[in-house]
Order: C-alpha cells, then sequence, then structure tokens
C-alpha cells in the first residue's frame, strides 16, 4: 500500500503517504564493500559473515543456504545477490541476534544450570478465584519451560486428587489431566528434562494412588535414580526426553484439616465470590497485588516431615529430594553436602538470606538445586526480580507465567539462550569453590568488563500485525524505543530513549547507545517500543529481551514480541551490536 487515509471529523481525511524505510547509507557501502559489481557471490556473502558479522565458524554451506532462502523472491538474481535482496536477508530469519542451536555444554550435572521454572503452572489467571487447567501447563511446555509446579490437594470426598491452589477460590482441575498434558507436551520445544515439583497435601492412601498414576502415565519416561543418595545430580544430556519427580511429603496434613477455620485461607475460602471480584478490582485499581506488608506467605509457615514417612511406592518416584528449613537456612546450608538435594525459600526469604548468607547460599547452590518462588501476596500473578536469585547461584527462579510485565519478559529473554532448550549454563564465577573471597557477590562493585554497543537503524512490519487505527485514530504512529540492561546492580542503568519518528509505520532512527557492563554474563538487554501520545498513555508496540552473553556481533534483525511474549509474525528491528 501507498497511501493511508484517516478519518478527520465527519467530512474531512487525512492522507498520508506510506513510505517504504530507504536502507542506512551504512549498509550500503558494506555491501559494496563485499560484492563486485553490484553483485555479492556465495563467497562475497561468506566474507561478509566473516569479517563483518564476526561468524567464525560460518561455512560456504551456510552462506550457500542463505542465497537459496532467497531464491523465492523477484528479486534474486542467479549470478548472485543484488543490493535488495542483500538487504532482505539482512531482515531475515537467517540473520538473528541469538544462536537457535544448543550449544551449551550439557554434560555438567542439574545445578550448573539455570532451569526456565514455573509457579503455580496450572492456573489461568489470578492467585484468588482464576480457574485451574492443564492447558496453561501446556502453553508453557511450549514456550520451553522446564519445571511444571503442581499443587496436590484431597478432592471434597478425600477419594481422589485434584490440583488447585489451596485456601483459595481457585477452580481444581483433575491431576490425571494434568500429567497427560506433561506427558504429550513435555518435549515439543526441548529434548531436554522435564521436572515436576509437587506440592503434596495428600494422606498416605492419596499418595500411594499417585505413585500408580504417575508410573502409569509416564512408563518408561520416568526418572528413577538408583539410590537416594546421590553426591550430585545427572546432567541434562543423560537425562533426555526424562520425566523428574521432586517433592517433600508434608507433616501438617491432618493439622490442616483441624485448622481450617484459622488465617487467611479460610477467610479466602468463605469468601463469595462477589468478595473476591471486589478484591480484584481493587487491586487492580491501585496497582498493587500485596495484601499487606505483615502478613506472612503462608508456605513459609510450614515445616516438612521427613520423607520416610511417606509410602514406599511414592517415596521411590523422588529423583530430586526437597529438604526442609525448619531447622533454620543456616543448618540447611552447612549441612552434609555428601546428598545432593533442593530447598525451596519465598523471594523474601531470599532477600532476607543474602544479607547474611550470600556466600553460603552460592557454595550450595555449587552442588544443590535451589528453588525461588513468588510471595504469596502477588494476588494477580505478577513476579520478582530474577536476577537476585541468579546473581546468587539459584537454579530454579519459579515465575507465574501468566501474567505480563517485564520481570516476566526478562525471564522470558533469560531463555532464549542456548536455543532456547530451557537450561542455561551458569557462568564459572557461580561455580567457582575456594575462599569466601573467592566466591562471587552480585552486590559486589566490580570493574567494566566491556562496552555493549547497540546501534538502532530502522524497523518494519507494524502496518502487517497492527490495524491501521491501533495506535491513532488520526494518523500513522509515532514509534519511539525504550532500552536498558536488567542485572546485577552495577549494570541496572536508567533506561535509554531514542527520539520520535512522527506518522510512520516504518520508523527510521539511526541511533547509538553504549552500556558498560561488569557482568555481561547475567545481563539482559531490553528493548521496547511504543507510539508517543501527548495526551494520554503511549501505546505499546512491541518489546523483546536478549540475553546479552549471546548476542552476535553486526547487523541483526530483531524481532519484536506481543506483551505474553508471542513473537509477531513481521514486526522487527535492524540494528547492529558491537563489543569493546
Amino acid at each position: 500500500m501507498s497511501k493511508q487515509a484517516f478519518q478527520i471529523c465527519f467530512f474531512f481525511k487525512r492522507i498520508f503517504k506510506l513510505r517504504v524505510a530507504e536502507p542506512p547509507e551504512e549498509i550500503k557501502q558494506l555491501f559494496d564493500q563485499f560484492s563486485e559489481n553490484g553483485t555479492m557471490s556465495v563467497d562475497n556473502l561468506l566474507k561478509f559473515m566473516i569479517d563483518y558479522q564476526k561468524e567464525e565458524t560460518a561455512k560456504k554451506e551456510d552462506a550457500q543456504e542463505i542465497f537459496n532462502s532467497l531464491k523465492h523472491l523477484n528479486i534474486f538474481q542467479r549470478k548472485g545477490l543484488h543490493f535488495d535482496a542483500f538487504f532482505r536477508y539482512l531482515y531475515g530469519d537467517h540473520n538473528l541476534p541469538i544462536p537457535n542451536k544448543v550449544h551449551h555444554d550439557m554434560d555438567s550435572p542439574l545445578a550448573h544450570y539455570f532451569l526456565y521454572t514455573g509457579h503455580n503452572s496450572y492456573l489461568t489467571g489470578n492467585q484468588l478465584s482464576s480457574d485451574s487447567s492443564s492447558k496453561p501447563i501446556i502453553k508453557a511446555l511450549r514456550r520451553g519451560v522446564r519445571v511444571i509446579e503442581l499443587d496436590l490437594w484431597p478432592n471434597s470426598e478425600k477419594n481422589d486428587v485434584e490440583v488447585c491452589h489451596g485456601g483459595t477460590l481457585t477452580a481444581p482441575v483433575d491431576l490425571n489431566k494434568c500429567l497427560h498434558a506433561i506427558r504429550d507436551h513435555a518435549f515439543d520445544a526441548s529434548e531436554y528434562p522435564v521436572v515436576i515439583t509437587f506440592e503434596d497435601h495428600l494422606p498416605p492412601n492419596l499418595q500411594d494412588k499417585v505413585a500408580k498414576m504417575v508410573t502409569k502415565t509416564f512408563g518408561t519416561m520416568l526418572y528413577r535414580p538408583e539410590s537416594e543418595n546421590l553426591e550430585e545430580f545427572p546432567s541434562p544430556n543423560s537425562l533426555k526426553r526424562k520425566i523428574l519427580i521432586s517433592t517433600k511429603p508434608p507433616k501438617e496434613y491432618l493439622q490442616t484439616q483441624d485448622s481450617k477455620g484459622k488465617g487467611n485461607s479460610q477467610m479466602l475460602k468463605t469468601s463469595s465470590k462477589k468478595e473476591v471480584a471486589q478484591t480484584e478490582r481493587l487491586y487492580s485499581r491501585t496497582g498493587s497485588d500485596t495484601i499487606d506488608e505483615g502478613q506472612v506467605d503462608e508456605g513459609e509457615l510450614i515445616e516438612e516431615e521427613d520423607e520416610e514417612n511417606a509410602v514406599p511406592e511414592y517415596r521411590n518416584l523422588i529423583a530430586i529430594h526437597a529438604t526442609k528449613l525448619k531447622d533454620g537456612l543456616a543448618k540447611v546450608l552447612g549441612s552434609d553436602q555428601s546428598k545432593a538435594k533442593r530447598l525451596s525459600m519465598s523471594e523474601q526469604q531470599l532477600e532476607n538470606a543474602i544479607n547474611i548468607h550470600g556466600f553460603e547460599i552460592v557454595r550450595f547452590t555449587q552442588r544443590n538445586l535451589l528453588r525461588i518462588y513468588p510471595k504469596g501476596t502477588r494476588i494477580l500473578s505478577t513476579n520478582y526480580n530474577p536476577h537476585v536469585g541468579w546473581g546468587h547461584g539459584a537454579q530454579m527462579v519459579a515465575f507465574n507465567m501468566q501474567g505480563t510485565g517485564k520481570y516476566l519478559w526478562i525471564m522470558q529473554g533469560m531463555f532464549r539462550a542456548n536455543g532456547g532448550c530451557g537450561y542455561v549454563k551458569k557462568p564459572e564465577f557461580l561455580l567457582k569453590n575456594g575462599l569466601q573471597s573467592d566466591v562471587f557477590d552480585p552486590n559486589e562493585p566490580s570493574h567494566v568488563q566491556t562496552h555493549l554497543k547497540v546501534k538502532i537503524y530502522q524497523g518494519e512490519g507494524w502496518h502487517l500485525d497492527f490495524g491501521r487505527t491501533a495506535f491513532d485514530q488520526c494518523s500513522p504512529p509515532d514509534f519511539f524505543i525504550k532500552l536498558g540492561i536488567a542485572g546485577v546492580p552495577a549494570d541496572t542503568y536508567k533506561r535509554e530513549k531514542s527520539g520520535v519518528v512522527v506518522d510512520q509505520w516504518a520508523p527510521v532512527w539511526n541511533e547509538e547507545f553504549t552500556f558498560p557492563l561488569t557482568v555481561p554474563e547475567l545481563a539482559v538487554l531490553r528493548l521496547e517500543v511504543f507510539d508517543y501520545d501527548q495526551a494520554k498513555k503511549n501505546d505499546f508496540a512491541g518489546q523483546t529481551c536478549l540475553p546479552v552473553s549471546e548476542l552476535k556481533r553486526g547487523i541483526r534483525a530483531v524481532p519484536l514480541h506481543d506483551e505474553k511474549g508471542d513473537q509477531y509474525r513481521h514486526t522487527r528491528l535492524l540494528m547492529r551490536f558491537q563489543f569493546d
């Protein structure tokens, strides 16, 4: 399309010419530099990939594959690429900013990786009154999530098992549906192992029933360790296409039956749907999902009993044994390290603990798994800063995948690393053993290791992914970009902002930004595009987060995503990344 009309009042229209963004002069000069007589051969393209894009391992077959991908375009020439075809390659899927294949070492113990982890994976929305379903589980698995959490409760007749958020008005879902959803979709996005964490509130007879259901559903997919006393966990490679169960049978099952009339949980159970709806509206208006700063997450009050009380068939399912926190964090962190285990802490517990036990937590996570979960007062399924956990070696930073927001986008960005397989190898400094002075402290000031230089040339595709009046009733959009770094405190600066490009569906910026980085291994580059609006809140127009350690140098096509994290079909930015 070449023109676009917008209605003004009743009788007048504004006509805008829709311009295709001109390729940057810098890219034209690069084409001239690497082509011959206006044509770029396979060998010329390979030289460009190696010399300018810094793809040292690129082969002639890779350049030929790019040629083949462009043959359907009318601008392709048999003798080689003319400039238009070269420019389409730069914007295409063969020129993405991060690798799309697994390339980390996958033969180390599980404790050496960050795992893409969900919290209350069965919920469709808020933590108070939304439905439970197998659909969010399937969606999470298709995104590459590798740790699924299921809360197990007896049904009202006490003769079967339901999955639901206990003590709330969330509707339950049958456990069998959840198990079958995991079985059928566990490896849609990744062949690396899936961990199911059971939050178990069951009596022995129902534990026995769960054991039979799990065994029947997963069969040979289920990983059963030869010994309960593993010195270290197996590697992701050795566990390909396996399901692992992690749980800690609680002692409080009978106690909870006697105390249903106490505490906030009973208040929620006896509240009417109308009252809960009013509560949700109140939180939405205030922009907060915190009930009371003085309220303690109910999960933090529970002490777990030794697994010996579980029925043998259920106990034998457990591949990752969870330890209890009732004896105090210091004792757990300093306990016998001969048996690899998992410990769970809330985000608040972690923030308090790192002030005293930061060194011990990092040491603990070099052999054991640490799971961090959202505080129970996050009613609207919001999330928290994942870098607090990652910076201290926590492998399972559990997130509410039902919502949106910057922290969820950062989580999605981090796990785009390593081909999106759901496992990201920890930096070596988090695995370094030795004296306290040798162990990494994310809050300790450090020297700048590198400078990331980001140049934003232009963008395209909005007119194909959005309606004509999606941003403005009277004119094309006025796009601008916010960008910044999420990472350790020293690297998290005030975000930068581009200029506003007025009335253009294909904006051109040609702006460059520089970010000094002390810990690039944990840094995530944040990009958000908005339509500027002088009278009201700016309209969202796309976002992405990219792991800095994975960024390819050179000029790259950067696809944008919607607020839920789904990639747009056409909308993307053309950018350049350099490190000094």
